[in-house]
């Protein structure tokens, strides 16, 4: 009767230990549903996943716009055809593609903004970002954003969006070159004033350091310059003297009233393309 009743405990306890095991329970629990439910297990599958979809973003570009596709296309040659009709550029691989390794980029500035909330405060991250070629083309962004990587990202692809052209002209005799603003121009944000002023070759850049960046990228030797107000604001600062770099081609001077014969728009000229679908092309 012992070694019975022994047996039976033994098969008792065996018992015990596998219907444990079936519902994950402790022991040998964890070799059943608990590997299948395991967090580390799901974060190698996510990671994977993850790793996936970064790689999916280096593929080819797929233009979403009627610019793009014409431009993807071989249709338009050069940023300043786009430029002359105006049309808006939403895509920033489109700068991507005329300007390409000659565009350069630099961070001016990241400074924490705060807001207030019933919770507390609210900290992001506010990313000024400067694009240029150092010949005509200069872009300004600013993005705010919880981390500054995604602030910075976002910014640059603004600053992309944001390229126009800088006009560059002579003081004196027009030989070489050009060198300097075609006229004097300015430039306002918030209270800061930024004036630009022609100056002979070999002057250089007579600017703070946040403007003689901004002149430089523009591909501008020489200027004068004059400011005021709370320059000590360097995004306002930035801001002003990129909107007296816009305003070079503004002023229409006698070189440039040559009577034109205007063409048809690129939407225009290749309605048939741009009526097809993109897969049929």
């Amino acid at each position: 009767w012992s070694q019975g009743h022994v047996s039976l405990c033994g098969r008792v306890e065996a018992l015990k230990a596998n219907t444990m095991a079936d519902r994950g329970g402790f022991g040998s629990g964890f070799s059943g549903r608990g590997d299948r439910r395991g967090r580390g297990d799901r974060r190698g599958r996510r990671g994977g996943r993850r790793g996936r979809r970064g790689g999916d973003d280096k593929e080819a570009w797929v233009p979403m716009t009627k610019l793009g596709r014409l431009v993807k296309d071989g249709k338009i040659k050069s940023l300043e055809q786009i430029y002359l009709f105006a049309l808006p550029i939403k895509e920033a691989p489109i700068i991507d593609y005329f300007l390409g390794s000659k565009l350069k980029d630099e961070v001016m500035q990241i400074t924490p903004v705060q807001k207030q909330t019933r919770a507390g405060q609210r900290t992001r991250f506010k990313a000024f970002v400067l694009v240029g070629d150092h010949d005509g083309h200069v872009g300004l962004g600013v993005k705010c954003a919880k981390e500054v990587a995604t602030a910075i990202r976002g910014a640059l692809t603004i600053a992309k969006l944001t390229v126009v052209p800088v006009r560059r002209g002579y003081w004196g005799n027009k030989v070489g070159a050009p060198h300097t603003v075609p006229q004097k121009c300015m430039g306002k944000c918030g209270s800061v004033r930024v004036r630009l002023v022609p100056a002979p070759r070999g002057s250089g850049l007579v600017a703070g350091m946040t403007p003689k960046k901004v002149l430089a990228y523009a591909g501008i030797d020489d200027c004068f310059t004059s400011s005021c107000g709370g320059t000590k604001t360097l995004g306002n600062f930035v801001k002003a003297t990129y909107f007296a770099l816009r305003k070079t081609y503004d002023y229409l001077t006698p070189d440039l009233w040559a009577a034109n014969e205007f063409s048809m728009g690129p939407y225009q000229e290749h309605t048939d393309f741009l009526a097809q679908p993109a897969g049929r092309r």
